[in-house]
């Protein structure tokens, strides 16, 4: 109930800002929504491509298989996990389909789903990041930024099992 009247107070805000300052308030909204438009046209072909990219690495059945070899060598981390871990750096609506799966097969209490929305919660979406924002804006020497963002991903995985596993098995 109070955040209708939150959000209502925001769009009298902006009329009350919008008058004060002499700005045409829908002409305003109109030119952002053009500029949003023009936005999306740049970025989708790159989004196409990634998500071009997840569905076949996911039909291709390439992250079961890894899965299923990474929990060999650690077999504390369910292997349920290890698609999370490496979808997660390339997608966010990919992790959370591998997330709501997660929580069909093994339950949303479950080690697994506490150790799956720790991971959700502790990373970013490092290539989606690069892909569309760097060429977005015209970006080309990405090393730096790729490089930090992959070890900052993996250092928020690991902690993410560690603490996981330290609270939650």
């Amino acid at each position: 109930m109070s955040s209708q009247f939150i959000l209502l107070g925001i769009i009298f805000i902006i009329f009350l800002v919008a008058c004060a300052k002499r700005v045409n308030a829908y002409a305003s909204f109109v030119k952002g929504v053009k500029d949003g438009w023009l936005l999306f046209n740049d970025m989708y072909p790159a989004l196409l491509a990634m998500m071009l990219a997840v569905v076949l690495l996911r039909k291709s059945g390439m992250l079961e298989m890894s899965g299923q070899f990474f929990s060999q060598f650690i077999p504390i981390v369910p292997k349920e996990i290890w698609p999370m871990v490496f979808f997660r750096p390339i997608s966010g609506s990919a992790s959370l389909a591998i997330l709501a799966d997660i929580f069909t097969q093994c339950g949303v209490d479950s080690f697994t789903g506490f150790m799956a929305s720790v991971i959700q919660g502790s990373t970013d979406t490092t290539f989606y990041v690069i892909t569309l924002y760097f060429s977005s804006v015209g970006v080309t020497k990405i090393k730096n930024a790729l490089s930090s963002g992959l070890i900052a991903d993996v250092v928020g995985i690991t902690m993410a099992i560690v603490l996981s596993i330290l609270f939650f098995h």
